[in-house]
């Protein structure tokens, strides 16, 4: 079948700013040349029907009614982008369309660029005008609200707005955002991608758990000051200073101090890596970016055997700048930036190293190297 419209959905990863998007922190972030497409055309009514080329089945439902129970399908996201829409809009037109998935592997946020390719979508068949951080928003909050994952706007800010040309510089309290383009005096990389083998749904991961503890930390360090405590879903890292938390970590429970630590940790290495890019440094860059990653493992506890593995290996390969958990950090992938001289030595070493510990990943471990791309976008 023919379709009007095509929509590219870039996946991302982020270098600096893991776990601190849902406590309002700063966080940088590229899109990636590898996505989700999604071609459609609208339909004369409100009559969505979807098929995937990556999953089975297909979706059909219809726009002006209310989204009902969740069927824990691949559709539901189609159904989100719905749900967030229409608290703002009325929606009269459907679509009839096919999703693909170009990477299937975790840790690159497959879930929010699939829900901005239907939030566009969606929009685009009812002549609706959304900027790109609207879009943001609507997507965020259907993985919030629908879907049931506690995010921030990281994931949703790197995908609709990210530039082949540089970082995303994203303040997720005030959602201020810049890229800073590469600096002429930067060596080349490329962004190597090491799928574990092993999937992961944040949803039913210990993801949200992460986001509770943070905000109970919060909520310690306001009680032991004697402040008032706000309610929970408004109760952030970043509206505490770090000289409250100075004060007070020793009388926390250790749970919870570490969550803290590794919030105000991260600030400070953002903060750093974007002095670095800004000067061209990329070893110090990525040096920063295994910084995060040990914070990530001992302070956020975050991290499977097999993620730990593939982090312990790749700090020791030549051509790796640095890198991390990709994404959340539980199950999924890792993310390095790399010289590419060095790809095919750096794939090599590091299957064999992997799979001599995990042998029974051998079908499933992938190894990719991608480019940053230009965010979400219809494609002519």
């Amino acid at each position: 079948m023919e379709y009007k419209y095509h929509i590219f959905a870039p996946y991302r990863v982020c270098p600096l700013g893991a776990h601190v998007d849902h406590q309002h922190g700063i966080v940088t972030g590229f899109a990636i040349d590898k996505g989700v497409d999604l071609w459609f055309t609208p339909s004369d009514d409100g009559h969505v029907h979807l098929e995937s080329l990556t999953f089975e089945g297909t979706v059909d439902f219809n726009l002006a009614q209310a989204s009902q129970v969740k069927e824990h399908h691949w559709g539901d996201y189609a159904r989100g982008a719905k749900y967030a829409l229409r608290k703002r809009f009325t929606l009269k037109y459907g679509i009839e369309g096919v999703v693909k998935g170009s990477l299937p592997v975790g840790g690159l946020s497959s879930s929010a660029a699939v829900l901005i390719a239907y939030v566009m979508a969606f929009a685009k068949a009812n002549d609706i005008d959304l900027t790109p951080m609207e879009v943001v928003k609507i997507a965020s909050e259907a993985e919030r609200e629908y879907i049931g994952l506690n995010n921030g706007i990281l994931d949703q800010s790197c995908i609709a707005l990210g530039r082949k040309d540089g970082l995303l510089f994203l303040d997720c309290d005030s959602d201020e955002y810049r890229v800073i383009r590469r600096n002429p005096d930067m060596p080349d990389f490329e962004i190597g991608i090491f799928f574990s083998g092993l999937t992961r749904s944040l949803v039913g991961s210990d993801y949200n758990l992460r986001v509770f503890e943070c905000k109970t930390a919060a909520w310690n360090m306001l009680a032991y000051r004697d402040q008032p405590l706000r309610p929970f879903d408004r109760t952030f890292l970043r509206d505490i200073p770090k000289s409250v938390f100075d004060e007070t970590r020793e009388v926390m429970p250790k749970r919870f101090a570490r969550r803290a630590e590794h919030f105000y940790s991260e600030y400070r290495r953002v903060r750093q890596g974007v002095t670095a890019w800004e000067s061209g440094n990329l070893q110090l860059f990525g040096r920063l970016c295994f910084d995060s990653c040990e914070s990530s493992i001992h302070n956020y506890e975050c991290g499977s055997p097999e993620l730990i593995a593939i982090y312990d290996i790749m700090r020791t390969l030549p051509g790796v700048y640095g890198g991390r958990f990709s994404g959340a950090g539980f199950k999924g992938a890792c993310m390095a930036l790399v010289d590419p001289e060095y790809k095919k030595d750096i794939e090599a070493e590091l299957t064999r190293r992997y799979l001599e510990r995990f042998p029974e990943y051998e079908k499933t471990f992938r190894v990719y190297f991608v480019k940053p791309d230009d965010g979400a976008r219809f494609i002519k």
